[in-house]
């Protein structure tokens, strides 16, 4: 309670100022800011960002994501002297201020008016927004254009969701601007490299009629169009961030361009020298790293998350009340508002098919109310006087009158909105490991080439005089030893271009990623796949992931004086006039069967929200329901043994029972169940049988805890994994205390519900069902919506790290070796050495390694299962 705290430290501040001594010390208050970071394309722009704000002295901790392109940061508010005196002479208890704050303070729901702590309050977030000004003009001043995000919002807080749907369509839109600009820079890019591949075809083949390509000229002319057409934004950033003091991916792209351009137009300018030239060598460079550039690009679309499906779950407008009735009719009166005006208190009306706009209590009314979007379960509950409803949910069939008591940016969907974003905005830095590392692998390599220029220009050639023969120089020649160093060292910044290295991630989640979506898996980016090769626990939500997510009727028991056919056909002429969705499974069990169809008679159908139905068929009075709400109707209290024995039996395993009476005799029991995927166990068996995995597997569910029971007693798991009757919040709760415990964690659901666990877990795994929200927070999307691919997700993660790993250790094992060979290491012993060109031509074969190193996932596409599922309709 932010309100308290301000209030104590106020007074303990007072105290301690003991009359006004100038002594005190200043009081610091923690806040939150969220900055738009844009201009960021690598580790090494993150890391930059993050040492710029981390160097204030305001700054307690920053988090910058690259994916998300924002950076949380945590900074401490200083109040002064004459701030503090400012609220503490405010005195008196007031009613509050309705301004809201943009962080910490925002979520103060002020309810005791104390006019100092909100004057407090409003100091504190008027100092953090100057301070968070502050840091984005530093972050922009730094190379990378950066806003503050305000949250606040002069309306109502529900406003927060209008805002919020705006900063995700911009920064969709912006992505998705820039995978067009990178595939032209791409096309542009690879058609200037074909140039250059066809020239050297064309001579190798002796095709005369194609010989100016192969001429210096037309390869100066490609190098100049490359550099300064598609490879311009690498150069003028890489260099730019160089000057800048923090080198990341682009300077070294820039470096290997410039240095191999460089040494060309020495060598074609003084044909003496003898030397090679190799313009070729920028375009093909330039083309290979902006391919990996697009392949990032559409990565972090595919990472981003949209959360307008969550927001959109609260409608605008709803029926505010104005009085219960009018002096010509018993309905209640009410008019349209927008739910920003709602005000705890008021009341408000639910229609029928309205969705509900704020969390409150029932005072009127008796409803079924579907409540899938936050718990998952298909089966809306019955609500009545006095019964919480939530905001989000669906009123089924009946009318409510809802006092309000949370809306807008206080609901539960609204919290639940706050916790995906949180859950975000964790970083994920061994995706960017070579990225981590570039700012002093560009300087290794620089002081590696000055070192290496200093030794052959001086020394080296005196001690090592055959180095001059090796390399085609004569030792007589009065600048041999400048030329050789200078060579050498061109050979160095050359042969460590870092081609490989930028391709390593990209190439490998482009091929796994493909291999994915042509099997029916979404897998987005390659922070996921480290994440999935190191997964501990794997929980289940149950409705929907584990069950197929619909109602069904398992069983319909009869009494003995009636038979199955006659009261299904009787029940399902009733409930074909509701849409309850235990109606829809009654209807559903009754067309395949193929009963006789009655109708119900005309206007004798009625229905009771949340208890059930009644309607007179062939003469006959049919009341389906609840066992109570068809107790009622009974014209004697007695209940068969047979239909007892059933009701227990249904209770006992989970089902939702329906019980039906003809003429006030009870008649049958309806046990009706989510019907368990038919692949659901054969999926647990594989998950156990995984290689090197011991995996531990837990059912999460909303349901009751004896119906997730049965679930994982029907496909063996073990009952201590098993948790029943856990809400949303608790469900991201669940699995962030596995985390802490040293797990690593993948969470698979279906629905809105699952969306906090989804996006809080280490692995978040969606259904296709799921679409929407939890598709769009999940780190891998099942778009067979088949549970086996579960299975497959996670094998073929580990098998795109894999090769993530094994690209990374070719790049760093090439430049650890190349490097020295390039430096002139084995010119002494055996007269071997890299010219530029060769060390070009070395780094190309690095680079096409990679690549089919990527291509070999595949082969993994074999191994996935291809079985249909059998649940689809």
């Amino acid at each position: 309670d932010f309100t308290d705290m301000y209030g104590k430290i106020l007074e303990s501040s007072s105290s301690s100022s003991g009359g006004g001594g100038r002594g005190t010390a200043l009081q610091e208050y923690p806040e939150v800011l969220v900055l738009d970071v844009r201009g960021m394309h690598c580790g090494g722009c993150a890391a930059n960002v993050r040492k710029v704000l981390e160097n204030v002295a305001s700054v307690q901790s920053a988090n910058v994501n690259l994916a998300n392109e924002s950076a949380v940061v945590r900074i401490a508010v200083r109040l002064e002297e004459k701030d503090l005196q400012e609220a503490r002479s405010a005195g008196v208890r007031n009613a509050p201020d309705s301004s809201s704050s943009s962080s910490a303070a925002a979520s103060v729901e002020v309810v005791s008016g104390d006019v100092g702590v909100q004057i407090m309050i409003a100091s504190i977030k008027n100092k953090a927004k100057i301070e968070g000004d502050k840091l984005a003009e530093l972050v922009t001043a730094s190379g990378f254009p950066t806003t503050l995000r305000d949250n606040s919002s002069s309306d109502e807080s529900s406003g927060e969701y209008d805002q919020g749907m705006q900063r995700a369509k911009e920064k969709r839109e912006e992505r998705i601007k820039r995978i067009r600009e990178s595939t032209k820079k791409v096309a542009l890019a690879w058609g200037l490299a074909s140039v250059c591949i066809l020239g050297h075809a064309a001579h190798y083949l002796k095709i005369h009629s194609l010989g100016f390509l192969c001429k210096t000229q037309t390869h100066v002319a490609l190098s100049l169009f490359a550099m300064v057409g598609p490879g311009r934004d690498i150069l003028t950033d890489g260099f730019n961030a160089f000057r800048r003091g923090g080198p990341n991916m682009n300077s070294l792209v820039s470096m290997g361009a410039i240095a191999s351009f460089g040494m060309s137009s020495v060598a074609a300018l003084v044909p003496k020298l003898m030397w090679p030239t190799f313009f070729e060598e920028p375009v093909m460079l330039l083309a290979f790293v902006l391919l990996g550039r697009a392949v990032e690009d559409r990565a972090k679309l595919k990472a981003s998350s949209d959360m307008s499906d969550l927001m959109n779950l609260v409608p605008s407008t709803c029926r505010l009340l104005v009085s219960e009735s009018s002096s010509s009719s018993k309905s209640p009166l009410s008019k349209m508002i927008s739910v920003e005006a709602i005000k705890p208190t008021d009341k408000i009306l639910i229609l029928p098919g309205d969705k509900i706009p704020v969390d409150g209590v029932i005072v009127n009314g008796t409803s079924s109310v579907d409540e899938a979007a936050l718990t998952g379960e298909p089966i809306p509950k019955a609500k009545r006087k006095g019964d919480l409803v939530s905001a989000g949910t669906i009123n089924c069939d009946g009318v409510l009158t809802v006092e309000v008591s949370k809306s807008g940016s206080e609901t539960t969907v609204a919290g639940i909105v706050r916790m995906v974003e949180s859950a975000q905005n964790r970083q994920a830095p061994v995706q960017r490991l070579a990225d981590d590392i570039s700012g002093v692998f560009t300087y290794g390599v620089m002081a590696t080439s000055a070192a290496t220029f200093a030794f052959w220009s001086t020394i080296g050639t005196k001690i090592f005089p055959s180095v001059a023969a090796a390399l085609g120089a004569s030792a007589a020649t009065v600048n041999a030893p400048v030329l050789i160093a200078a060579q050498l060292a061109a050979s160095v910044l050359v042969v460590a271009c870092p081609c490989a290295l930028g391709l390593a991630t990209p190439t490998a989640v482009l091929v796994g990623t493909a291999l994915g979506a042509r099997n029916g898996l979404l897998i987005r980016g390659g922070d996921v796949l480290e994440r999935a090769n190191d997964l501990d626990v794997i929980v289940f939500d149950k409705t929907g992931t584990l069950t197929v997510g619909k109602p069904t009727v398992e069983k319909l028991t009869t009494s003995n004086l009636t038979s199955e056919d006659e009261v299904l056909s009787l029940a399902a002429a009733v409930e074909r006039n509701s849409t309850h969705p235990l109606a829809v499974a009654v209807n559903k069990r009754a067309s395949q069967n193929g009963n006789k169809t009655y109708e119900c008679a005309e206007d004798s159908f009625k229905q009771e929200p949340g208890l059930g139905a009644f309607g007179t068929v062939n003469g006959k009075k049919i009341v389906i329901g609840t066992k109570e709400f068809v107790e009622s109707s009974l014209k004697s209290s007695a209940f068969p043994p047979e239909l007892e024995d059933a009701f227990k039996r249904s209770n006992e395993n989970g089902s939702t029972t329906v019980c039906v009476s003809v003429d006030g005799k009870m008649a049958g029991v309806f046990e009706i169940r989510d019907k368990l995927r038919s692949n659901a166990k054969m999926t647990i068996e594989r998950l156990r049988k995984s290689k090197n995995k011991n995996f531990e597997i837990i059912i999460l569910s909303g349901d009751r805890q004896e119906t997730a029971d049965a679930i994982a007693k029907s496909i063996g798991i073990d009952p201590k994994n098993v948790y029943g009757n856990v809400r949303p919040e608790q469900k991201a709760e669940f699995v962030e205390n596995l985390q802490k415990s040293g797990k690593c964690v993948a969470m698979v659901g279906d629905g809105i519900n699952d969306t906090a666990a989804l996006a809080a877990a280490n692995v978040g795994i969606a259904m296709a069902s799921g679409v929407g929200a939890a598709s769009e927070v999940a780190s891998i999307v099942l778009l067979g919506n088949r549970l086996p691919q579960v299975v497959d997700a996670i094998d073929l993660s580990a098998k795109t790290f894999g090769k993530i790993k094994q690209n990374l250790a070719w790049a760093f094992g090439y430049n650890i070796v190349g490097i020295p060979i390039a430096a002139g290491a084995l010119i002494p012993a055996y007269g071997l050495a890299l010219t530029p060109s060769v060390a070009g031509a070395v780094m190309g074969v690095s680079s096409i390694g990679v690549m089919v190193n990527s291509l070999l996932l595949q082969l993994e596409g074999r191994k996935f299962s291809k079985e249909e599922d059998e649940d689809k309709e």
